[in-house]
């Protein structure tokens, strides 16, 4: 794989988490809209949607973070790359064991 295509597969990996995100955000406020509604026309004097609203909201905060500042220093990118560059020295490596005990 060359670097551009390397770059490529990023790149393409970084606008998918961000479509994620877009579309969490989106099934958060339908979702959620559709809960107020739910809420207040069933049980108006006990509101419970603002606890979903709550919960499902660190959780697509979190997931913000995520997306658009950390780059997950441990298993990110840069982890990745190193894995894929070490698994395939690795498996040349047992290619070449194995051509040396056929011959």
């Amino acid at each position: 794989m060359t670097k551009e295509e390397d770059r490529l597969r990023r790149v393409q990996n970084r606008v998918k988490r961000i479509r994620n995100f877009y579309s969490s955000v989106i099934t958060f406020i339908l979702v959620n809209i559709l809960l107020i509604i739910i809420n207040l026309l069933t049980s108006p004097h006990d509101l419970w949607f603002y606890w979903v609203t709550i919960i499902w909201g660190v959780i697509l905060i979190i997931q913000a973070i995520n997306t658009f500042t950390i780059r997950d220093p441990f298993l990110g990118e840069r982890w990745e790359e190193r894995k894929i560059q070490d698994l395939l020295e690795k498996e040349k490596e047992k290619e070449r064991e194995d051509r040396s005990h056929r011959s």
